[in-house]
């Protein structure tokens, strides 16, 4: 069921209504519903695969119980050591077996894979609720949280439908515990949920969508465009999958605020950052914290030599990269990446922009100016070679920008619909820039005027309707 679908316009104002006039009595029953209308919204998709979701949460809660039983420390290792493989089993048959016997077939079968792919599909959010379920019987392990009992519990954690199939990846030690109490209606926080996901839709319909249709328009044939089309397309990109990630992810802060659970930010203005350190650190929170916890530090972080520092960083961009797809594309973007960061971290800058940009100005300084769009074109060159099919496409792309009519007037197949679109663009960027230390945009509290207020929100609405192409876009971060 997609954020952006006829169907969950239905689906969640009746489980919105049920949870908290039907459903509000105690915990228990509130957990339960959530359970029921996770694997409701999950099924939704194809039902077959709630088994799947269902053995990982039972693997998972049921290790962290043995763990924690557990006097003895070999086998508490060898439980959460089975549970991780078990996991990634699951997760590597699904998503990568085909990926790599195809490479397998590739190279010493001259291409030919008949018998050896399975061609299974791939299940939605299959990445995300697995992480989230691993985090929890590690950190068991490792003695930071204690288990719950309650299997109605832990389940209704791992499949919380906002966030279930693109995140956040949440830890059990900020989520798990919400379930664990009684929550109650609170209007400031169901009306900053209904501000977030009316800015969810605004990035998902209105930015990524219509970016969407000129990049792949693009993408498709780049030979038959120049040098200043290949350019916008490649900007566009950066906004289509920052509006569909970003977008998604304030859905779902915003929905789950409306069920009095409170998800971690995973978007923090990235696209303001100085250098490639700081993106990363702005950029899908979640997943980036989860590398840095669960093998960036175990591995030894940065406290150990320089030489060791680079490997731990090119080993977390290189499996952070092949987390995101099965396609060699997703580990050279890694890769890029990883090679972005070895300037700052041979000269010791890498925690160099921990504040938020000109925090007490309000414009940034020249330096500060040059500093994103470094980075931001950094990024971009980036997202060419994660939006290509192949390397070689990826390659072909970036070396035909600078050879044909680079400066000359790019194309666009209606002037009016994409000036539009950059205004939208635009206008959410000075939004974002505008609520950069809040970390939550649409905070219209200090217009006083109610009239003036509502009246955005419709011009918003307006433009979601207006603006929406009908197709009904799969959420990029669905198929990771």
């Amino acid at each position: 069921m997609l954020f952006n679908s006829i169907e969950f316009a239905i689906f969640l104002p009746i489980v919105f209504l049920l949870y908290w006039f039907v459903f509000n009595k105690k915990v228990k029953t509130q957990n339960l519903f959530i359970l029921a209308v996770s694997y409701l919204f999950y099924g939704w998709w194809d039902w077959r695969f709630l088994l799947l979701i269902a053995f990982t949460s039972f693997c998972s809660w049921g290790s962290g119980m043995l763990i924690y039983q557990s006097n003895n420390p070999k086998r508490k290792k060898l439980i959460n050591a089975a549970n991780i493989i078990i996991n990634l089993l699951i997760l590597g048959l699904f998503k990568y077996y085909d990926f790599f016997a195809q490479t397998f077939a590739d190279l010493f079968l001259n291409g030919k894979s008949d018998g050896i792919l399975l061609n299974l599909i791939l299940p939605v959010g299959i990445s995300f609720y697995t992480f989230q379920a691993l985090s929890y019987s590690i950190d068991i392990y490792r003695n930071k949280i204690q288990p719950t009992r309650d299997i109605v519990q832990f389940f209704a954690f791992v499949s919380f439908f906002p966030q279930l199939v693109a995140g956040p990846i949440e830890r059990a030690s900020n989520l798990l515990p919400q379930f664990e109490r009684p929550r109650t209606f609170n209007y400031r926080d169901a009306a900053e949920g209904m501000r977030l996901i009316l800015w969810g839709l605004f990035k998902k319909i209105v930015i990524a969508d219509n970016c969407a249709e000129y990049v792949n328009a693009v993408f498709a044939a780049p030979d038959a465009h120049k040098g200043s089309t290949l350019i916008l397309a490649a900007i566009f990109f950066s906004f289509q999958i920052y509006g569909d990630f970003s977008g998604y992810s304030d859905i779902a802060i915003g929905t789950a605020k409306l069920f009095g659970i409170r998800l971690m930010k995973n978007f923090n203005v990235p696209y303001f950052s100085r250098d490639i350190a700081e993106f990363w650190r702005r950029w899908h929170i979640s997943l980036t914290t989860w590398f840095r916890d669960y093998l960036y530090i175990p591995l030894g972080g940065s406290h150990c030599s320089k030489a060791k520092v680079v490997r731990n960083t090119f080993v977390i961009f290189l499996v952070s990269g092949l987390w995101h797809g099965a396609n060699w594309t997703f580990v050279v973007w890694g890769a890029f990446h990883a090679f972005l960061f070895l300037p700052l971290i041979l000269l010791g800058r890498n925690r160099n922009h921990r504040d938020t940009v000109a925090a007490n100005r309000v414009l940034p300084s020249l330096k500060e100016c040059g500093q994103m769009l470094l980075t931001f074109t950094l990024a971009t060159i980036g997202w060419v070679i994660f939006r290509a099919e192949s390397i070689t496409a990826a390659w072909d792309y970036l070396a035909s920008i600078p050879q044909d009519r680079l400066l000359s007037f790019p194309w666009l197949p209606s002037k009016t619909h994409y000036l539009v679109l950059v205004m939208c663009i635009v206008f959410m960027l000075a939004e974002e820039w505008n609520h950069r230390l809040q970390g939550t945009p649409l905070q219209l509290a200090r217009i006083k005027s109610r009239v003036v207020r509502f009246t955005i929100y419709l011009i918003l609405l307006a433009l979601i309707a207006l603006l929406n192409s009908g197709s009904g876009n799969q959420f990029i971060y669905f198929q990771f």
